[in-house]
């Protein structure tokens, strides 16, 4: 059993923090474009980032910032504009942003952080974010996660929210997240964006390794397309108002605040798979018997990314042979005499030989899924045993829809 409950309330959920979404008029359809995340008091801030050559200026911004203090107070996000490859224009806009945000809030421009979603290679709509800017920060709120949630999605169909709280010292520690993302998503910061909120106290460098180590088990486990970001960023922030015994050294408190953690990221990825562009249900894949977690991992991703794979479970094609040939080209040594390939309870493959199974209940099994209640009964689970190895791991994607083409051959018309 988790040691932690879930409940409402999403990034507000934690002590301390306001959340805001509005319409400043950035998207052409005059959605919610505008999100802001603030800390009444000054947080422990960690990000991770893409991996990509091509970053957006918000990417720039903010490693530059984190670096030189690790600490925040808000984060600001756009969407609509990337302001990805928009050369040092596209830098100068940020660098105002930070500071018209920072003046409304009455805070230092050094403890802000950006973020941005939308179009690569367009610039954000200064005008209409300079007019969004008191507006947003009016609109702060307590109980804004939802509102904020709903402002920095793009091709999102459902906000992606959740919120745990468990005990440390005697006290409640809560952790709450949004993120967007739909497409453009793979492993290496898979187009997504996270935001984390925290009231524990814990030291910058932990928290850190914290964020890190549950971004690879999580976002950067999952995958839609296979194409990574120019934007992609994950920021938590951790601002101490739990009032709880200060977390400094690895120990049974890091411990839990890293697993309550890494269950928010992976809550959070999995939603971003599950409402991949065109798709009808997640897929996700544990793979054991390697001789590491990140074997297994690896392993796991590449079945997870395989467009065949993905296109057969569209087509409620029970086709193991193309998990065992995802497997296979995965870059990971096994011995195939010792593969072992499961569908659900559907049992495929056993040390390396096939079996017979009951095709029809086993296409039936992926069409339930498809049918499914949203991340509870909407998922095909792919078990994969490679060895007698201690590595388990795990990935999430979800199926290849004709909808994915038409939704990104008109992307940008």
């Amino acid at each position: 059993m988790a040691d932690w409950q879930e409940i409402t309330g999403g990034i507000t959920a934690p002590r301390g923090y306001q959340a805001a979404g509005i319409t400043a008029g950035l998207k052409p359809s005059g959605l919610p474009d505008l999100a802001l995340i603030f800390s009444e008091v000054e947080a422990i801030a960690a990000g991770v980032f893409t991996t990509s050559q091509v970053k957006a200026a918000c990417v720039e911004y903010c490693r530059q910032r984190l670096q030189a203090k690790q600490s925040a107070r808000a984060i600001l996000c756009n969407a609509g504009q990337a302001n990805a490859a928009t050369g040092s224009q596209g830098y100068l806009d940020t660098l105002e942003s930070a500071l018209a945000i920072a003046q409304a809030l009455n805070i230092s421009s050094e403890s802000v952080l950006l973020a941005s979603t939308g179009v690569i290679g367009q610039r954000i709509k200064m005008d209409a974010l300079r007019s969004g800017i008191p507006k947003v920060v009016a609109a702060l709120s307590e109980t804004g996660s939802d509102a904020a949630a709903g402002a920095i999605i793009t091709t999102d169909l459902v906000t992606k929210s959740i919120a745990l709280e468990t005990t440390i010292g005697d006290r409640p520690v809560r952790i709450g997240g949004i993120a967007k993302g739909s497409g453009m998503i793979h492993p290496n910061m898979a187009t997504m964006l996270a935001f984390v909120t925290c009231d524990a106290v814990v030291s910058p460098h932990l928290w850190q390794q914290m964020l890190a180590r549950a971004a690879d088990r999580s976002f950067n486990s999952i995958t839609v397309d296979g194409d990574t970001s120019t934007n992609d960023s994950l920021i938590a922030l951790a601002n101490g108002q739990s009032r709880t015994p200060a977390i400094i050294e690895w120990g049974a408190e890091a411990e839990k605040l890293e697993a309550m953690l890494t269950a928010v990221c992976q809550h959070l990825a999995k939603a971003i798979a599950r409402d991949g562009e065109g798709a009808t249900c997640l897929i996700e894949v544990e793979v054991t018997g390697a001789h590491e977690e990140l074997s297994a991992r690896q392993i796991a991703k590449t079945i997870a990314g395989s467009s065949l794979v993905k296109s057969a479970i569209f087509g409620r094609d029970p086709n193991w042979g193309r998990i065992a040939a995802a497997a296979g080209r995965a870059g990971v040594p096994f011995e195939q005499e010792n593969l072992q390939i499961k569908l659900g309870n559907f049992l495929m493959l056993e040390n390396g030989q096939p079996l017979q199974f009951d095709r029809g209940a086993a296409s039936a099994y992926l069409k339930k899924a498809a049918t499914g209640t949203y991340l509870q009964q909407d998922t095909v689970l792919i078990s994969v045993n490679v060895g007698n190895g201690h590595g388990v791991g795990k990935a999430w994607g979800c199926d290849l829809s004709y909808d994915y083409v038409k939704i990104n051959a008109e992307y940008t018309t």
